[in-house]
């Protein structure tokens, strides 16, 4: 049972794509082609449901690829430049840290618990900088105390809290100019969403075989039961539609009602394609008899000066 802030737990986390650019820069300068990680302060405001991650800042950090319980921060790199970014913008407060992960590492709590020095709960911000999966590249984390299921004593541990990427008005701007280099300028606007789509189906399919997995350590007795998780699975399933019944029959009404608006549009459209013809017609042959009828007169008053 976590001792945590039930307000907290609902939060979720709103990353600037600024904070992915500078995250990726820190990396590929640091520790691109290695098996380092890179460390950075995240900076924004959690005083709102939505935690607003909007900067960031790189970190000097080192730590032993043998034995991960050494490790190295600068403290003063840290506080100085937090002073600075507080000059700058003084709504930006330091709100946590980040890590280019892709997971979690065992040290993770404890210099999480260093960042209690200058934030009561610090988030953790971990940016899959070489992503391959399809879906978000963040995951976000708040630590928290758990009691031991004997009730003895207990002990901290990582709650994760969902993440989106949420750009301002000026920032989104920017993307859009970033993404239009990035796109085939060839590509029609319908093989753009013929590929969103295929990409979105492979990312679902990804996360439902994951959950198969899940179920079947859990049923193996590889991994414990966790009824937070089956909850939020049992969820998953209760929202999915029975296609089979009256739902089904449903769909089908639905459907011939917007073929048959369709049809209708359509025999519309034609009755009034049909209607301009006709009416063009009857224009030319009312002009026909005019042309005819000025041309008798003209006939009859050349005749008329003749004689």
């Amino acid at each position: 049972m976590p001792l945590v802030d039930d307000s907290f737990t609902k939060k979720e986390v709103s990353v600037a794509p600024l904070v992915l650019l500078s995250i990726v820069d820190h990396y590929n300068r640091i520790a691109k082609d290695s098996k380092k990680r890179v460390v950075g302060v995240i900076l924004g405001d959690n005083s709102q449901n939505t935690i607003r991650i909007a900067n960031s800042f790189a970190i000097p950090f080192e730590e032993d690829e043998k034995n991960p319980n050494v490790w190295f921060l600068d403290h003063n790199y840290i506080e100085s430049m937090n002073e600075m970014f507080k000059k700058i913008n003084a709504k930006e407060k330091l709100i946590g840290w980040y890590h280019s992960g892709p997971k979690l590492r065992s040290a993770d709590l404890k210099i999480n618990d260093l960042f209690k020095k200058y934030t009561t709960n610090p988030t953790l911000l971990i940016v899959d900088v070489k992503q391959n999966d399809i879906g978000l590249p963040t995951n976000a984390y708040v630590a928290i105390e758990e009691v031991k299921e004997d009730g003895t004593s207990t002990e901290k541990t990582f709650i994760h809290i969902p993440s989106k990427i949420e750009a301002e008005e000026a920032e989104e701007i920017g993307v859009e100019h970033l993404l239009r280099d990035i796109r085939d300028q060839a590509a029609g606007s319908l093989s753009i969403r013929i590929t969103n789509q295929l990409k979105s189906l492979k990312g679902l399919n990804s996360k439902l075989r994951e959950i198969i997995s899940y179920l079947e350590k859990v049923s193996k007795g590889e991994l414990p039961v966790n009824n937070v998780i089956l909850g939020k699975l049992q969820d998953i399933f209760n929202l999915l539609p029975n296609l089979s019944g009256p739902l089904n029959d449903s769909f089908i009404v639905k459907t011939n009602d917007e073929l048959m608006i369709t049809y209708v549009s359509s025999l519309v459209r034609s009755i009034i394609a049909f209607h301009d013809l006709i009416e063009n017609k009857i224009e030319n042959q009312k002009l026909e008899l005019e042309n005819a009828k000025a041309n008798e007169i003209k006939e009859v008053e050349i005749k008329e000066i003749e004689a």
